[in-house]
């Protein structure tokens, strides 16, 4: 029998209705600003999405486009600039930023209060210490699909297949603190293989094509793919797909289960952040 499949389009959805239902009782309109440093087609095409998204839910939205050789100081006197406007209440630095910039100093430059990604070390270490504010897009969105299966998180083992703080650390966290037992796996763990068998939950974010394969999951587990390749012209997961889901028992699919989520959920941070 095949995995019932985890639908993030559909959830991402649900969840914009809600927040254009929830801004009919607000006197002001939420604003979100994405700082982009270069034209990278790969994030030009994702702030395309991020722009349709805030219209569709009747936000605010901006784009501050700056060359690709602009200095780390004017990067970040652009952000203060943000921080400082009281009609924008989120903001995000679209990755990867050109190598002579740190990306560290620029996200710490970030008032925790506009960190519309959660990626803020402030954000971040309520986060490890079960303070949950502002959560990471990604990792929230994984943690709303898992909740879409009906299962309860307490007392699940959790396995988490990367360990980047954009998704691997921060979702890891997020399972803790709802009581999974958790083990992060990375590049240096050996027999992988054994690992990723226990886990009930397997959370896979590598950015290596269809890797995961049907001998590395647990009967009827629960598996949420965040990777997002390209392979013979066609967008593939981490996950061994077709494999995978005559095994597990839930699964996101690639495209259309992590990556709206990531979206929803930022426009779910956008207008706490306003509403706070």
């Amino acid at each position: 029998m095949s995995a019932e499949l985890l639908n993030g389009t559909r959830l991402a959805k649900q969840i914009r209705s809600r927040i254009r239902r929830k801004l009919k009782k607000l006197t002001f309109t939420p604003g979100l600003a994405v700082v982009q440093v270069g034209d990278d087609p790969a994030s030009t095409l994702y702030i395309k999405h991020k722009q349709r998204d805030c219209e569709k839910v009747h936000f605010h939205s901006e784009v501050h486009r700056l060359s690709a050789d602009v200095s780390q100081s004017t990067l970040i006197q652009r952000i203060e600039t943000l921080n400082a406007r009281s009609d924008i209440h989120g903001m995000l630095v679209q990755m990867p930023l050109p190598e002579t910039i740190d990306k560290e100093t620029v996200i710490d430059s970030i008032n925790p209060a506009k960190d519309a990604d959660g990626l803020n070390p402030v954000n971040l270490g309520n986060l490890l210490i079960n303070r949950e504010g502002v959560t990471p897009c990604t990792p929230t969105g994984i943690i709303r699909l898992i909740e879409l299966t009906g299962e309860a998180v307490e007392g699940k083992h959790a396995v988490c297949v990367g360990r980047s703080p954009l998704v691997g650390k921060p979702v890891g966290l997020m399972l803790l603190n709802r009581n999974a037992t958790v083990t992060y796996c990375h590049s240096r763990t050996p027999d992988l293989a054994a690992q990723t068998r226990k886990a009930d939950l397997l959370i896979v974010a590598i950015g290596r094509p269809e890797f995961i394969t049907a001998d590395m999951v647990k009967p009827g587990a629960i598996v949420v793919d965040v990777g997002i390749n390209h392979r013979e012209g066609r967008a593939v997961g981490d996950v061994k797909f077709e494999e995978v889901k005559e095994v597990a028992g839930f699964m996101t699919p690639v495209p259309g289960g992590v990556g709206p989520m990531t979206r929803a959920m930022l426009l779910e941070n956008t207008l706490k952040l306003a509403c706070s």
